[in-house]
């Protein structure tokens, strides 16, 4: 574990004083089949701006057998420490470094990790490097504004593919020579190393040619839906190179499916890897296409947004990732030919609901955060940085409008094409190409943390025409514990009527846009007009806030939520009654009779997915102990009246098949999972294939109903990763103390797994119907957890961290263990923060179960 934490103020200070020019990396993995550790020769020059001054270059390696400057070789016992080598004596102008080192192998998802796969047993590499871990494969210059070319030579083992941000070249006697790169950070080099399967294609548009490479596992080959990821990707190449005015700037563009990775995807230069459960073994909703198509296009966008122009420091992470999430979904909706016009309804349903949830943690923080250091950066993935980013981008574009926004964006790329920039210069740009002052703007929505609130104040007269019509705008509190005061902001919003047509549909009648800022907007163009049944502040979801409706509107929706035509206004009265479900002015019994009157009547299945997932957690977590097991029946009822009701193969049907078994509990109930597992019993057009098969095996586990051996045949029958994975979910999902104690201690004691699957041991681990089988390992966990965070990787350790606090132990005495263990452990920042954000998600908890247990009694 490297315990060397960059500081900002170090990055700086390197920056001032290095221009870096070029690596040349030279790895052998011709044992990666067996292991271990690996030679990494790095050789880099670099110019220092002063005679005699002193730095250091990041590395960690088990070993380091050779550092030489400049022709004189380094006392590596004196100048290595933890995880740099330290730089005395620089020359003005030019400088060479070159180090020899053992590296290692990973099982975390960080630096160069490597899986084996129990189909063919054949070893399958691939790099992770952000944050900080190109260090953990070569001795680097580890911050994004330190720029260099790369040349990667790698020994491989025969019949074995390399794969790295330069195109691919023909091997000889093993060894792959790939020409320099562009000049790039760090931290988007990849090498991605196996027998892997592939598939090529090219993108081809006015004399424009790209190559195209998809890669699998050969195990996953037959599953490969190439010709739909190809679509995708033409059609974000397509879209892309349009808004942008900018030809893709690297000579090929290869998209890498690879196993147990930690995140969705990395936009790795020219050499994109991705999440392989993106590779699809069963039958999936529509859904599960467009998260992926949104992946795949978040990451494309990133070729341009991050790797041809590329952030100074990680406190514009926000604007990476808030970029590439806002102009994928953009591709989505509004490019020629897209299977997914609406997928700002699912951005709004999915996306923005994370962005709601952070944004009322302790945690909470502006979207340009303060990164002080890599531990900061580290936990900064977050709601606000995806999410509320993006959020906050789609308002600018409206408020700018779209042409001037990527006016601006296409001046910026072709001001700062391979170099590094700060906010200011995006900004800049979108100023001069849309005529607004975007200073104040920035300062209310970049630079201040929380959220708003917006509600309708409404009066009519005896004719039921409205008189005045006001948009009220609330700034609450912070949460204890968070930086800043609580900020009105300036809004773009649209304002929608919708009424009843006759046949009881809810459509819209009237739409206006405008600028809504300080504590009351009197909205002039209303007045006079009938007063429509529903009110909907925030239609189309431009602006970032929290929206209520008025009592009419709540009265009308309540009835009739699943009759608006469109899928958007939908979609936001389900995110505010979620909104209203966990601030505790919705009680949980209340939110579930809302969703069982109209989830039947709501055609997107992303949606649908969505309220089944709030729904089990709203059960889980918000209602009240003394009414949960009843909430639980009537919900589980539902789903199984919806799956035997719904269109035989459809989309809907494998929904409410899954939701069926994440809550199935009597004894009827369980007996069908059974009997559709083993074939007795079938619904028609319900395929029970691979990953169905291994939903009701996990739920029949946690009951009791199948034994080690049952699961150890069922694994027998998916032989693979996934099947792994899966099974050790089921073990650690039994309801037994010895099944229990086994997966604490393989994950916390042990602490050997492999990253995926320590992940799926944990999810199995923590059952909503065990509260009782887990309490004793509440202390456990406090006793535990300042040891765990010390002495495993970030990712391993966030794992951990957060997955195995008692979240289902929701009491006060949950809430003071937390806080006796804060005033003890002297944790450091990144996991004070992580155990705040857990021990909000309890104290949020409480007051939702007894608001629904007052609502149970009133």
């Amino acid at each position: 574990m490297p315990g060397t934490n960059l500081t900002r103020e170090e990055a700086q200070e390197r920056a001032r004083l290095l221009t870096v020019d070029a690596y040349e990396i030279d790895l052998d993995l011709s044992g990666a089949q067996e292991g271990g550790t690996y030679r990494s020769v790095t050789t880099v020059r670099f110019d220092s701006a002063e005679a005699g001054a002193e730095t250091f270059i990041d590395l960690v390696a088990p070993a380091v057998h050779e550092a030489v400057l400049n022709g004189e070789a380094l006392d590596v016992a004196a100048v290595f420490r933890d995880s740099r080598i330290a730089l005395a004596g620089l020359r003005e102008g030019a400088n060479e470094l070159k180090v020899v080192a053992d590296c290692a192998y990973t099982n975390t998802g960080e630096g160069l990790h490597r899986f084996v796969d129990p189909v063919d047993e054949q070893a399958y590499l691939y790099t992770q490097f952000e944050v900080p871990d190109a260090r953990r494969v070569f001795a680097s210059f580890e911050q994004p504004d330190l720029k260099a070319t790369f040349q990667f030579t790698v020994k491989a083992p025969s019949g074995w593919t390399v794969i790295s941000n330069s195109p691919t070249p023909e091997p000889k006697d093993d060894v792959w020579t790939f020409e320099p790169t562009p000049r790039i950070s760090t931290y988007i080099t990849a090498l991605i190393v196996g027998p892997y399967h592939s598939v090529h294609s090219s993108y081809e548009k006015d004399g424009q040619s790209v190559p195209l490479g998809i890669y699998c596992r050969p195990s996953l080959a037959e599953y490969l839906d190439a010709e739909d990821i190809f679509a995708v990707t033409r059609q974000g190449f397509d879209w892309f190179q349009e808004k942008f005015d900018y030809a893709y700037p690297f000579a090929k563009y290869d998209q890498l499916f690879v196993p147990e990775f930690n995140a969705g995807a990395m936009e790795n230069a020219g050499a994109v890897t991705i999440r392989d459960q993106y590779v699809f073994r069963s039958k999936v909703t529509d859904a599960a296409y467009e998260v992926r198509a949104e992946t795949i296009l978040h990451e494309l966008a990133h070729m341009w947004f991050g790797d041809l122009v590329t952030m100074e420091w990680w406190n514009d992470l926000w604007l990476n990732e808030s970029f590439a999430t806002y102009t994928s979904i953009a591709c989505q909706a509004y490019a020629e030919g897209s299977k997914w016009p609406h997928s700002w309804t699912t951005f709004a349903n999915s996306m923005k609901t994370w962005a709601y949830r952070q944004d009322q943690l302790p945690s909470t923080h502006p979207i340009m955060a303060d990164i002080t250091d890599l531990d900061d950066v580290l936990v900064n993935f977050d709601g606000i940085t995806y999410a509320k980013g993006a959020s906050v981008l789609k308002q600018l574009v409206a408020y700018v409008g779209m042409d001037a926004f990527f006016q601006g964006v296409q001046a910026y790329f072709k001001a700062h094409a391979f170099g590094n920039t700060r906010l200011t210069d995006l900004l800049g740009a979108l100023e001069k190409t849309s005529g607004r002052d975007l200073k104040t703007w920035s300062k209310a929505w970049l630079e201040t943390a929380g959220i708003n609130i917006l509600r309708p104040e409404i009066e009519t007269d005896a004719d039921g025409r409205i008189t005045s019509f006001t948009v009220l705008q609330e700034a609450p509190a912070l949460p204890a514990g968070a930086k800043g005061e609580p900020t009105l902001r300036p809004h773009r919003i649209a304002i929608g009527a919708y009424d009843l047509d006759g046949s009881g549909k809810l459509v819209r009648t009237n739409r206006i846009e405008l600028d809504v800022d300080g504590e009351r907007t009197t909205v002039a163009e209303l007045v006079g007009q009938a007063r429509p049944a529903v009110v909907l502040l925030n239609d189309d979801d431009l602006s970032y806030a929290k929206v209520r409706l008025d009592e009419e509107s709540l009265r009308v929706v309540t009835e009739h939520l699943g009759d608006f035509t469109e899928s958007l206004p939908r979609a936001l009265c389900w995110a505010s009654a979620w909104d209203m479900t966990r601030d505790g002015e919705l009680a949980t019994r209340d939110y579930l009779a809302l969703v069982l009157s109209g989830i039947g009547k709501e055609s997107d299945i992303g949606v649908v997915q969505s309220l089944h997932r709030q729904v089990k957690l709203a059960l889980d977590l918000y209602s009240a102990p003394e009414t949960r097991e009843a909430a639980l029946n009537q919900w589980t009822d539902a789903t199984l009246a919806h799956l035997r009701a719904a269109e035989p193969g459809s989309d809907h049907q494998l929904a409410w098949a899954r939701a069926f078994a994440a809550t199935a509990r009597n004894p009827q109930q369980l007996d069908l999972l059974q009997s559709l597992l083993d074939g007795t019993e079938a619904i028609e057009g319900l395929t029970v294939d691979t990953e169905l098969r291994w939903s009701f095996v996990q739920r029949l586990a946690a009951v009791g109903l199948l034994d080690e051996d049952e699961i150890a045949a069922e694994y027998e029958r998916d032989k693979t990763a996934a099947g792994e994975r899966h099974a050790a979910f089921a073990r650690a999902a039994q309801p037994s103390e010895e099944a229990k104690a086994q997966a604490w201690a393989s994950v916390v004691e042990q602490g050997d797994l492999p990253n995926a699957v320590q992940e799926a041991v944990i999810s199995g681990f923590v059952q909503p119907d065990q509260r009782e089988l887990l309490a004793p390992y509440t202390e456990k966990y406090f006793a535990s957890v300042k040891e765990v965070s010390d002495s495993r990787s970030h990712e391993m350790a966030q794992q951990i961290i957060v997955g195995l606090y008692p979240t289902l132990q929701v009491s006060q005495e949950t809430l003071d263990a937390t806080d006796a263990w804060l005033e003890s452990a002297e944790p450091s920042a990144a996991l004070r923060r992580m155990m705040s954000e857990s021990r909000a998600g309890v104290e949020r908890a409480l007051k939702a179960q007894a608001a629904d247990a007052a609502a149970a009694t009133a």
